[in-house]
């Protein structure tokens, strides 16, 4: 059976815990291969290894630096089915989604690429008499990042990539679900010029992450995962003096409107609630229709689309989404199902006993319906991260406005309107960190910047953008003076500009 092992100072490292993790095939459910799972001792190698590459690292200029991150983009891409095909065999999401899943990363290494420009500081001359001011911006030392299962691909590069463009070496700790394209990548970065121990992948559990938060030599960690372990990352990171930025769950709303375009909204909605099998932290899982009539109709049209929707296999390319992760990922949401008949929302489509001939073995889920699911449910409150979409009708816009701003989660929100009026108005008052105007999944692009509000992000600063380099760099503020003549005598006041 295929082993993963880790990736440290250049080549891949065998574990030596004695401790392994499954690595299935969702489609088939079966093991396809074990991937090694770290000890404290496997990361602290992996830490001392990254602080010895990053002195030399740090002192490339950016534009060397970005050389690399440009031939590592053209590898990825030169790979791009290869990866797609690996990712979706460990993963289980259909490989168009899959490439969009390392296109998504790549576009934040495009990002990095111009890490030249976004390092330069500021400057002021004659802030004083013979007195000028400028600040730079340097790297921290070694970093690292906790990705999660869902993205393999982005989230990683969303992380290592603008921390080794600004000089930093990184350790990268992938869920050990799908952990076979984060090693991949790592390959591919050496290969496209980074030195030896600039970045490294650590496989593990807890006892990695654990690891990673407490290890003196690492100066941040950026988390991506559900709220309450993003929780404990951001509080144990910060009490060991680490800059953390933790992203953690979602309950993403899509508000449609009575004026919205519904044939537009439900063909959006369909993709954004049932894509990857809802195995995303930007999925849309909750759709609020203003008005009965804006509600009835919408459900007519949701049902419609159900009704044409193919889940198959991650190879199939007829298949709109494939399966979930794991066989207890599966239960998990399986369970949430039933969790909602309990509690009396209407169960309008039940996905769960959907099998696929010749896979009856497989993590799939079908597409689940409910419909008046209110804001008292359990099913509502949490997380479910799967293919269910749940229907909460609101009387009028403030109705619809309030449920995702008093909402714990708050990554993202969609509104369907042709107002722009109202469009403008909700996004200014909704207590949501990202927000969609007729876009079902607000992600910025690279150069913008993700994160989301309340129980969605512990930390100040978001993901990539320039908040990400301003994240995976300190500011130095230089004050230079050169007299001429005679020194001036000894002040004993605070220095001014006069």
């Amino acid at each position: 059976m295929r082993q993963i092992h880790h990736f440290v100072n250049g080549e891949a490292l065998a574990g030596t815990s004695g401790r392994f993790g499954d690595v299935f095939n969702p489609n088939t459910g079966e093991v396809q291969a074990r991937v090694d799972l770290a000890s404290a001792a496997e990361l602290d190698a992996a830490a001392q290894a990254a602080a010895r590459a990053q002195v030399g690292w740090a002192a490339v200029n950016p534009q060397r630096r970005a050389r690399v991150m440009f031939e590592f983009k053209r590898l990825v891409e030169a790979r791009m089915d290869e990866l797609a095909g690996l990712l979706s065999s460990e993963h289980g999401k259909v490989i168009a989604d899959s490439k969009g899943d390392i296109q998504r990363g790549l576009e934040v290494i495009e990002f990095a690429c111009g890490i030249p420009h976004v390092l330069k500081g500021e400057y002021t001359e004659g802030a004083g008499p013979g007195i000028d001011v400028y600040s730079m911006r340097q790297p921290l030392g070694v970093c690292a990042g906790i990705t999660p299962f869902n993205f393999p691909a982005m989230i990683p590069m969303w992380m290592f990539g603008i921390a080794v463009a600004v000089g930093n070496t990184f350790i990268l700790k992938p869920s050990e679900k799908d952990p076979s394209v984060p090693v991949r990548l790592a390959e591919l970065f050496m290969e496209a010029g980074a030195p030896a121990g600039v970045l490294n992948v650590v496989h593990g559990d807890k006892a990695a992450v654990d690891a990673i938060l407490t290890h003196p030599l690492v100066r941040a960690v950026s988390f991506v995962g559900s709220s309450d372990i993003a929780s404990y990352v951001y509080s144990t990171g910060a009490a060991h003096g680490k800059r953390v930025q933790a992203m953690g769950g979602a309950k993403n709303h899509g508000v449609i409107l009575p004026d919205a375009d519904l044939d537009h909204a439900v063909k959006d909605l369909i993709g954004a609630a049932y894509g990857s099998a809802g195995e995303r932290c930007m999925a849309l899982p909750v759709v609020v229709p203003v008005g009965a009539r804006t509600a009835d109709a919408l459900k007519d049209k949701v049902l419609a689309e159900i009704d044409s929707l193919k889940v198959g296999i991650s190879t199939d390319p007829a298949a709109q989404y494939g399966p979930v992760v794991s066989a207890a990922h599966k239960k998990r949401v399986e369970d949430y199902i039933q969790l909602g008949a309990d509690e009396g929302a209407e169960l309008v489509v039940d996905g769960r006993g959907f099998a696929l001939q010749g896979y009856e073995k497989g993590f799939f889920i079908g597409p689940t319906l409910f419909d008046h699911v209110t804001r008292d449910m359990k099913t509502y409150q949490e997380e479910i991260f799967g293919p269910v979409l749940q229907i909460v009708r609101a009387d009028s816009f403030e109705e619809a406005l309030a449920l995702p701003s008093e909402h714990p989660y708050g990554n993202g929100v969609a509104i369907y309107t042709r107002n722009g009026r109202a469009a403008r108005e909700f996004a200014s008052r909704v207590n949501v960190g990202m927000v969609g105007i007729n876009v079902p999944i607000p992600v910025p692009v690279a150069y913008h910047t993700f994160g989301g509000w309340k129980r969605s992000a512990f930390g100040d600063t978001n993901q990539h953008g320039v908040e990400g380099v301003k994240f995976y760099t300190k500011v130095k503020t230089i004050t230079a003076r050169w007299p001429e003549g005679a020194v001036e005598d000894s002040a004993f006041v605070i220095p001014t500009m006069k």
